[in-house]
């Protein structure tokens, strides 16, 4: 195999694309004591940019709540550009589901940590995530609505 026709994967621009951040009920909501329930949602997604460079978005949203009461919501689109050639097709879409958001995601959670901290409430530490598994089961859950159901025969 010559040189040009390695694989690559490389990183060309790591990136901040969308930061949110909302108190909507400051200052009182500074005065309660009760510790806030914490919701997280993560979404990824990634397209075409160029001739084999492709832009990933791992979205991350953190949602703080006391009962109805939303004591902060943050949200962060961290994004991320990625040269991907010589490498076969069926490999892309793991990369752009697997590997990416595993590098984009130490990123995002340090935004989420700042945000909320210079909200004037504890930093909000997010557990590592298992994108793999959340890439297989999107492929299963994709497969089992492709699936023909079975009609019961009266």
């Amino acid at each position: 195999m010559e040189q040009n026709e390695q694989p690559v994967f490389g990183i060309e621009k790591l990136y901040v694309k969308d930061l949110s951040l909302e108190v909507p009920h400051a200052p009182e909501v500074f005065l309660e004591r009760e510790a806030p329930q914490i919701q997280i949602q993560l979404n990824t997604g990634g397209r075409l940019v160029g001739d084999s460079v492709y832009e990933v978005v791992l979205t991350v949203t953190v949602t703080a709540k006391i009962g109805e009461k939303t004591v902060f919501l943050v949200e962060v689109g961290q994004g991320g550009v990625f040269r991907i050639q010589n490498v076969p097709e069926e490999q892309i879409e793991p990369l752009i589901a697997v590997a990416c958001p595993n590098i984009l995601f130490p990123y995002a959670r340090e935004v989420v940590s700042a945000a909320v901290s210079r909200a004037g409430f504890q930093p909000i530490i997010l557990q590592p995530v298992n994108f793999e598994a959340m890439y297989m089961q999107r492929l299963q859950e994709q497969e089992q609505a492709q699936a023909p159901t079975e009609v019961p025969i009266q």
